[in-house]
């Protein structure tokens, strides 16, 4: 599936993803600035936030109860799209997935 980041710069990272893959993973392979993945997509951090599309929310889905919490702790300003990249796992129905890579 391709997934592209919008950078907080103005740019953009476009990527191919394997299904199953998730959201930290592959922006963590292909260089996405400030998404870490410090716990390694274990959900006992929030370096891997993002903001997920307007057209994309719906299909990504709602955070959970514990990804919720998690997201009150992220360092950049939370935002009805907020998500945890790692709780966003890479399959068909997301091709074309936009994420926004909050500044640091």
């Amino acid at each position: 599936m391709k997934v592209t980041w919008k950078l907080p710069d103005g740019g953009e990272i476009n990527a191919d993803v394997a299904e199953g893959v998730n959201m930290m993973e592959a922006a963590v392979a292909n260089n996405v600035p400030n998404v870490i993945g410090e716990c390694g997509g274990n959900l006992s951090c929030a370096t891997c936030h993002v903001y997920v599309d307007d057209v994309w929310v719906d299909a990504t889905g709602m955070a959970d109860d514990f990804e919720d919490a998690m997201l009150d702790v992220a360092e950049a300003a939370r935002r009805d799209s907020s998500r945890l990249s790692c709780q966003i796992t890479a399959s068909d129905r997301l091709d074309g997935l936009v994420l926004i890579v909050p500044e640091a």
